[in-house]
């Protein structure tokens, strides 16, 4: 194998171009029009345009990915994850033209991609499954009785889906109805395939995987769990290894049946059996991935396993160099998906220029996988993914605190993220107890995201934070006084405090009594600022707003105002500023495609009902009508592109 070219892009692109070139093979990056100037194009030693910025028109078309192969001369293909990574008629024309595919082959990706037959082969292998009805769901109404039959909640799973496409929970037969038209067309709209099923939702259920690994000489090993149980919207938001709700008799049952799986069907290379367990420990197969998956890095850090580089030297021919009894659980691995999305507004996609992205520092607790760069584009064309950021700690509570740490250290600009959340989900009492499931995020944020609690042992932090960012400014323009009085405001409260300066430190004391001194790092003009407060170190997202500043920490986003106390007095005579209102219309949360609209000009609705379906960043988000209404004018059609804010509907 001399040179591999990568049918993917973004992180998982740079990361298989990382490690061929550590093991000296060349690379070859694929790109859209809209990926021309991507990372992973300008990492590759080759690069080869296979179309316009639609997958379905450039990374999805198998004859453009071979005429790229056969131009560069590449002898290896690996497929990343998504895209063509379990296609079998792609795996098999890479075989019929004598080239290596870095991943099972065209047999199991087959049995293991039909979620209906692949329960069928578990069972047979002895794999524990779910209850449920196999066989293809014909309509709403049959979907409806087989639901009644077996009884609600259950799940409507397309059966080609993946990543959370074509899956619908359901609660009643309405539900049934919805969720049983919506997995079919996403089924259809991205797997060409709009076969249902349904089955028995578990409940208070988590999301456990084991990762296998097997080589074309029988050999195979498990290697451990993961924990995958926090999700929205059936995508996986943190993961982690090994899962705190696992213990060794019951890891070694998962690991034993997921391996039985892959040797029935003839598995090579690396792949994950999904688990949905319930809250006695019972576990069921979910699904097989005959693919690297997302959160592979958290088992390569408690393992010192590279698993790119394992695919790689399976695939080469060469048997695993270790066995079961080698496999390695060391310490404890978390991993936050770091989303281009607004949760403040309701997880809605961001897209645009990435102004700037400026990772925490790296290290052997510390890991980014990231496909971009400052300067560059997020499209509205793929998964709004902007990194993976992996720690490590000796156990799971050092895990935590060192993710959150680098949380705090990350900083984007340009486009809305979801540090803030994944920041607060990290620090909720539920989750650091280990007691989560699938349902977290619905249960604990059913109105949203707001940010973390702002305790007053917070308040306070900001407050001191404030102080000495608005003390710097000003020290700019004049040498500070030797001691100074400022008011600070922040959600409605009014904090004095008292700065007296002591050459590289602050002794700030709040109207409380309490005092403090406090180390600065900071540089008007800066986005991070560092403290030491009472010899802790924490670092604060800064950024410069009109009449003051917005601070960022643990998971909680503030707008804070300071004033020197003299000047505290006209500030609270300013009139607060009035929104216009917009009532008689229905705008685009985000930039995407209309896939069908719902409702004419004429029509009554009623709040909550289904007015069109938008299409951003490979989710299908149904928008739904904010008051009861006579709609008086549509503004769009389907298959339409619209922008963010624009128009949909007018109202009477």
């Amino acid at each position: 194998m001399r040179k591999i070219l990568i049918a993917n892009r973004g992180e998982i692109a740079c990361r298989v171009i990382r490690t061929a070139k550590k093991m000296g093979i060349a690379t070859v990056a694929i790109y859209s029009d809209a990926d021309r100037d991507s990372l992973h194009v300008r990492q590759a030693d080759e690069r080869v345009r296979v179309g316009p910025a639609a997958s379905s028109a450039s990374y999805l078309v198998v004859e453009n990915i071979l005429a790229a192969i056969d131009q560069t001369k590449a002898d290896a293909v690996h497929p990343g994850y998504g895209f063509l990574s379990e296609n079998t008629y792609f795996c098999q024309r890479l075989e019929e033209s004598g080239i290596i595919f870095i991943g099972p082959g065209p047999h199991a990706i087959r049995a293991m991609g039909d979620k209906i037959e692949s329960k069928k082969l578990a069972r047979a292998a002895g794999v524990n499954t779910i209850p449920g009805h196999d066989a293809t769901i014909e309509s709403a109404e049959h979907a409806v009785a087989v639901a009644r039959e077996i009884g609600y909640p259950v799940m409507i799973k397309a059966s080609a889906g993946g990543g959370g496409k074509g899956m619908r929970l359901a609660n009643n037969d309405r539900e049934v109805e919805e969720g049983w038209r919506s997995a079919a067309s996403e089924g259809r709209n991205y797997f060409k395939d709009d076969r249902v099923f349904i089955e028995k939702f578990i409940e208070r259920p988590r999301h456990i995987e084991i990762q296998i690994l097997c080589d074309s000489h029988g050999n195979g090993v498990w290697l451990n769990e993961r924990e995958c149980s926090i999700q929205r919207r059936n995508q996986k938001v943190i993961e982690e290894a090994p899962s705190s709700f696992v213990d060794p008799q019951m890891r070694r049952a998962m690991g034993e049946q997921a391996l039985a799986l892959a040797k029935a069907v003839g598995y090579v290379s690396a792949g994950t059996v999904e688990f949905v367990v319930g809250a006695d420990k019972s576990f069921y197969f979910l699904e097989m991935n005959t693919r690297l998956q997302v959160e592979h890095p958290v088992t390569e850090m408690i393992t010192g396993l590279d698993l790119v580089e394992q695919m790689i030297r399976v695939a080469r021919g060469e048997p695993l160099g270790f066995t079961q009894a080698d496999v390695a659980l060391n310490g404890w691995a978390m991993e936050s998906r770091i989303y281009a999305e607004n949760p403040y507004a309701g997880f809605l996609p961001s897209s645009g220029r990435l102004v700037r992205h400026q990772t925490p520092p790296e290290s052997e607790q510390v890991r980014v996988d990231t496909g971009v760069y400052a300067g560059g584009e997020v499209s509205i064309h793929y998964d709004p993914m902007i990194a993976k950021l992996i720690t490590w700690g000796e156990d799971r509570t050092t895990a935590i605190a060192t993710m959150r740490t680098a949380l705090d250290n990350y900083l984007i600009d340009g486009v809305a993220h979801n540090i803030d959340f994944l920041n607060a989900v990290l620090a909720h009492p539920r989750f650091l107890s280990g007691e989560i499931t699938t349902a977290f995020i619905a249960e604990e944020y059913p109105s949203g995201f707001s940010g973390a609690p702002l305790t007053e042992e917070l308040k306070r932090f900001f407050a001191l934070v404030a102080v000495s960012v608005e003390q710097a400014e000003e020290a700019l323009l004049m040498p500070p006084a030797p001691k100074e009085e400022w008011m600070v405001t922040m959600v409605g409260e009014v904090i004095h405090v008292t700065v007296e300066h002591l050459g590289d430190r602050n002794r700030i004391t709040l109207e409380d009594g309490l005092s403090y001194e406090v180390g600065k790092s900071y540089w008007p003009g800066n986005r991070l600022a560092t403290f030491i407060m009472e010899g802790r170190e924490r670092t604060v997202r800064v950024r410069r707003m009109e009449g003051g500043y917005q601070l960022a920490h643990g998971g909680r986003r503030v707008q804070v105002t300071v004033w020197p106390w003299r000047l505290y007095e006209m500030a609270k005579r300013m009139p607060e500023k009035r929104l216009a209102s917009n009532a008689k219309t229905i705008i685009t949360p985000m930039p995407g495609l209309v896939r069908e609209v719902m409702t004419v000009a004429g029509h009554s609705v009623a709040l909550g009902d289904p007015l069109c379906i938008l299409e951003a960043m490979k989710m299908e988000n149904t928008i739904r009508s904010d008051r009861d209404g006579v709609v008086a004018k549509v503004h769009v059609k389907a298959g339409e592109a619209v922008e963010a804010d624009a128009v949909l509907f007018t109202f009477i």
